[in-house]
C-alpha cells in the first residue's frame, strides 16, 4: 500500500482529503506542522508519496521540503493557495515535483498523484529500440537504462526523482534531437502545467546538477537558445 504524507494545517481539509486518498487506496499519514512531517519522513517506515501545503504555522512549506528532500526521493506535490510564478517556481527549485493551486478539483490532485507514481518506462515517444543509453560525463560515463529506471556511474547508482526520470526518458528517446519546453511539458507533465514552461527549466537544471559534472556549462543536456533542450549520447 502506498504510504502518503499529508501535511496541512487545515484539519477540515485535511479530513476531506484522508477520506478521498483512503478510498483511492492510500495509506494515509497526517501531520499538521512541518515538525511532526519531519518525524515521519525520517522514521523508519519513510513515506512513497507527500501532498504538502505552504502556508503553515512555524516551519513552512518551502522549509518543510529543503529539509525533506535530501532525506527521500518519494514526489512531493504541493497544494497551496499561493498561486504566483514565484512561489511555483520556489517550491520547485526547493525539490517539489508538482503544484497544485487552492481551490483546487479533488480529481485534479488525484491525477498528479497517479502521474506521479508511474514509472518512468510508461513515458515513450518516436524511439524504442534501446533500453540503455550512456551519457559521456566528463567525471566518468553515465548509464540510463529505461527498462530498469536507473542511472548510474559504474556501480554507483544516482537517484531520480520520479519526474527527473521522466524528463531524462523523453530527453533519451529524443537523443541528438532539439526538443521544445512546450513539447517537454506535454509529454513530461502529460495534461500540462499552468501553460506555464518554466517549470520545464526548473527540472532541467535539476536534472544537470546530477548529471553534469560542471552544470553551469553543460556537454550533455544542452540548451539550444531560443528553441529547447537536446540531449547528447554516446
Amino acid at each position: 500500500m502506498t504510504r502518503l504524507l499529508m501535511l496541512e494545517d487545515d484539519a477540515g481539509l485535511r479530513a476531506s482529503l484522508r477520506m478521498v486518498l483512503e478510498d483511492e487506496g492510500y495509506q494515509v499519514v497526517e501531520a499538521a506542522d512541518a515538525e511532526r512531517a519531519l518525524d515521519v519522513v525520517a522514521g523508519p517506515a519513510g513515506v512513497d508519496l507527500m501532498l504538502v501545503d505552504l502556508m503553515l504555522g512555524g516551519m513552512d512549506g518551502f522549509s518543510f521540503i529543503q529539509r525533506a528532500r535530501p532525506q527521500t526521493e518519494a514526489p512531493i506535490v504541493v497544494v497551496s493557495a499561493r498561486d504566483g510564478v514565484a512561489d511555483i517556481v520556489a517550491a520547485l527549485e526547493a525539490g517539489a515535483d508538482d503544484y497544485v493551486t487552492k481551490p483546487f478539483l479533488v480529481d485534479e490532485v488525484r491525477a498528479r498523484l497517479k502521474a506521479l507514481l508511474r514509472r518512468p518506462t510508461m513515458v515513450s515517444t518516436s524511439r524504442t529500440e534501446a533500453d540503455a543509453f550512456v551519457l559521456d560525463a566528463q567525471d566518468g560515463p553515465l548509464v540510463f537504462d529505461r527498462g530498469a529506471a536507473t542511472l548510474a556511474r559504474g556501480d554507483d547508482e544516482i537517484h531520480l526523482t520520479n519526474t527527473e526520470f521522466r524528463l531524462l526518458g523523453v530527453l533519451a528517446d529524443n537523443a541528438g534531437r532539439v526538443l521544445s519546453r512546450s513539447s517537454l511539458l506535454e509529454h513530461v507533465w502529460e495534461r500540462g502545467f499552468f501553460g506555464d514552461e518554466r517549470i520545464v527549466d526548473v527540472h532541467v537544471r535539476r536534472l544537470r546538477k546530477k548529471l553534469e559534472a560542471e552544470p553551469s556549462s553543460p556537454t550533455i543536456l544542452i540548451t539550444v537558445r531560443g528553441l529547447g533542450y537536446r540531449l547528447d549520447v554516446r
